[in-house]
């Protein structure tokens, strides 16, 4: 049987989307990574500047989620973050988010998949845990609410 552990929180700070428009798949959008935090029961620290979100946003209103950043924790491990999934809602309340509004995130979904990689020996366990995440999408940032899968 399955079983969801808090990992922890995150919050992510965003820089001005870079719009490259329509693309073959959809409309591309580069959305960079400058800074942020996050914190929980075995680890907490900084969100580093210079990841992003690579994210297609497809015909159907579906934003596919690309996401790649470093943490560093409070005592100094860097933990490199690959973070995919899904965002997709009511016409109107996407509008709303892309207006920079702020929205209930019960309103729209936002689902995504985690995966660490770190060198440390301390967070070594990082390497081999599956965790899934939910989103709310800010005005100039994201907060995610991570879970171990047991």
């Amino acid at each position: 049987m399955l079983r969801l552990e808090p990992l922890l929180k995150a919050r992510i700070a965003l820089g001005a989307p870079q719009e490259l428009g329509e693309a073959p798949h959809g409309r591309r959008r580069i959305i960079p990574i400058t800074g942020g935090e996050f914190a929980g029961e075995r680890l907490s620290g900084r969100v580093l500047a210079g990841g992003a979100d690579w994210q297609i946003v497809r015909r159907d209103g579906v934003a596919e989620l690309e996401a790649r950043y470093t943490l560093q924790t409070a005592d100094g491990a860097l933990i490199y973050v690959a973070n995919n999934g899904v965002r997709h809602g009511p016409a109107a309340v996407l509008a709303k988010l892309a207006a920079g509004e702020t929205v209930d995130a019960a309103s729209y979904y936002m689902r995504t998949t985690p995966r660490f990689e770190t060198g440390d020996g301390r967070y070594a366990w990082l390497n081999r845990i599956v965790c899934v995440a939910t989103g709310a999408r800010r005005a100039a940032e994201v907060e995610l609410e991570v879970f171990e899968v047991q």
